[in-house]
């Protein structure tokens, strides 16, 4: 093959240098799989969104190797918080409560949580990728076709310039958005619920707004229940602490950056009036959409190309972060050779319903919650109904944080329990489940598991160490990347409730039982070798 061939095939082409392309091609290029991202933008785009990062993204940085680096880069200092507050009416009102706080589900997971801009985290991302030489990084280069062929997946692509390159690969990932040509290209269809809304995005600099909200320390983001708009939110963030915010609000359909009052929008928001200096007006449609597949041959979408919703509660760049780290081990099983290509399909089984479940049961029921809330509370009608519905809300936001957790319990890879499904809907528990997040605990050595996991399959046996050599047999003979982790049922780990723990290498439980019949055959389910 010639030089400028070679330097044009890899076995997994990137289509969207964004935090979810960046952070797949990451996992990929620590497994030493060349990569090459193609991603248009020279430099991230200064639009403040997906700034939420949940305690399990933070796990992922963890592993990507970049935690230290994305807490430096945080915009609002550490002690200042990273909650939220819901209003009604106006964020100065006098009615609010504490929403989304996740660090009620803090000791489930290895690492805390995190807030700052998209853009912030693509630059650490960014960075990171440029540090591992088998990542191949094309900025300024638009994917304009993508043909499937026998062998493998052509993925034309052009620069500024109008210079034209085919790369060639194993696999395609289009991590490219909503408008996604990947996706377009492949064929794959979505199923789109519409809510027929236009949503403002206002980013504007305030040294007043801070002032007036200096009541509700430790804040970063506010929402506003109005009882005009039923059920959906107006929404204000911080950017940095004291200057630049954003903020969303549905807005009338035939609005226009020229035809509107975007000052007395926010004022009337907050209650006050306040200076306000715009740097962004742009709009967006209220929507939620569904690929209808994961997958189309070697073609595969992640993030947003593969779903979208509205940007309540922070789940959309959190759930493409799992997109890619779901993907990234199976990808590399299969290119490396010890799991079949049939795994691939598990990435559609396991990511699919729990994103369905996550825009039905938490995005889209929130908004209907809300707006039968309004419907059937008002202050100016019955003050004494309205505060007590009121109040029982806090904890309602407290119950929605625990009952999120996306788990794979109907994945066939998985020994879930039968009549098992894969859904956003569980509980946090330590108990070792399969199909569910291994929660943290020490080891007898004084360091956490999650700092001895491998970035394969991880055993954890807590019994006499039989099952620890049969299992590491199994492994070898298969040829499946296995690390064991012998320790006693003590010490906190007694609440795992399983003596044996098998861990795929995105940390999630793939087999937990106090006794393993065939290590051989739990082995072989688990990498997708029916």
């Amino acid at each position: 093959m010639r030089q400028a061939e070679a330097n044009n095939h890899a076995p997994v082409v990137v289509v969207g240098g964004g935090p979810v392309g960046m952070g797949l091609a990451i996992g990929l290029g620590l497994r030493g799989i060349k990569t090459i991202v193609v991603e248009r933008y020279e430099q991230p785009q200064p639009i403040p969104k997906g700034q939420n990062l949940t305690q399990r993204t933070m796990e992922h940085f963890h592993f990507w190797g970049s935690e230290a680096a994305l807490r430096a880069a945080r915009t609002i200092p550490p002690d200042y918080g990273i909650g939220g507050m819901t209003s009604y009416g106006t964020l100065l009102s006098g009615y609010n409560y504490n929403w989304l706080q996740r660090e009620l589900v803090r000791p489930f997971y290895f690492t805390d949580n995190e807030r700052l801009p998209q853009y912030a985290t693509e630059a650490v991302l960014r960075q990171r990728a440029a540090q591992l030489p088998a990542i191949d990084l094309r900025y300024g280069w638009t994917c304009r076709d993508v043909r499937p062929e026998a062998d493998g997946v052509v993925i034309e692509i052009v620069n500024r310039e109008g210079t034209k390159q085919s790369l060639h690969a194993d696999y395609v990932v289009g991590c490219d958005g909503s408008r996604s040509v990947v996706r377009e290209r492949a064929g794959i269809t979505q199923t789109r619920s519409d809510h027929d809304r236009l949503m403002v995005l206002l980013v504007f600099r305030s040294t007043e707004l801070h002032r007036l909200l200096s009541k509700f320390p430790g804040k970063s983001f506010y929402s506003v229940l109005h009882p005009d708009l039923d059920g959906y939110w107006k929404f204000f963030g911080r950017v940095d602490l004291g200057t630049t915010w954003f903020f969303h609000a549905p807005v009338p359909a035939e609005t226009t950056a020229d035809n509107f009052d975007f000052r007395r929008l926010l004022h009337e928001a907050a209650g006050a009036e306040f200076d306000v200096e715009f740097e962004h007006i742009g709009f967006w449609d209220l929507r939620f959409t569904l690929a209808d597949s994961y997958r189309a041959g070697r073609v595969f979408i992640a993030g947003d190309a593969a779903h979208s919703h509205p940007p309540y509660g922070g789940y959309g760049i959190n759930s493409g972060f799992e997109d890619a780290v779901n993907l990234t081990w199976k990808l590399a099983g299969a290119l490396q050779g010890w799991a079949p290509a049939s795994l691939l399909d598990s990435y559609d089984a396991e990511r699919r319903p729990v994103f369905a479940s996550t825009a039905r049961d938490f995005i889209e029921t929130s908004i209907f919650r809300d707006r039968d809330f309004l419907w059937q509370h008002d202050p100016a009608r019955d003050r004494a109904d309205f505060e007590a519905a009121w109040q029982s809300r806090q904890s309602g936001a407290r119950a929605e944080v625990n009952a999120f957790e996306p788990n794979y319990e109907g994945s066939p890879i998985v020994f879930g329990p039968i009549g098992g499904v894969s859904t956003a809907i569980g509980s946090h528990a330590y108990a070792a489940r399969a199909g569910h997040h291994l929660a943290p605990q020490p080891l007898s050595s004084g360091k956490n598991v999650f700092e001895e996991l491998g970035d394969g399959f991880t055993l954890i046996d807590l019994t006499d160490g039989a099952a620890a050599a049969a299992f590491g047999q199994a492994a070898a003979r298969l040829g499946i990347p296995l690390k064991v982790i012998e320790d006693t049922a003590s010490g906190g780990r007694e609440k795992y409730e399983a003596g044996l723990i098998l861990v795929r290498p995105d940390q999630f439980v793939a087999y937990a039982a106090n006794n393993a019949d065939d290590p051989s055959e739990i082995l072989r389910r688990a990498v997708g070798r029916f």
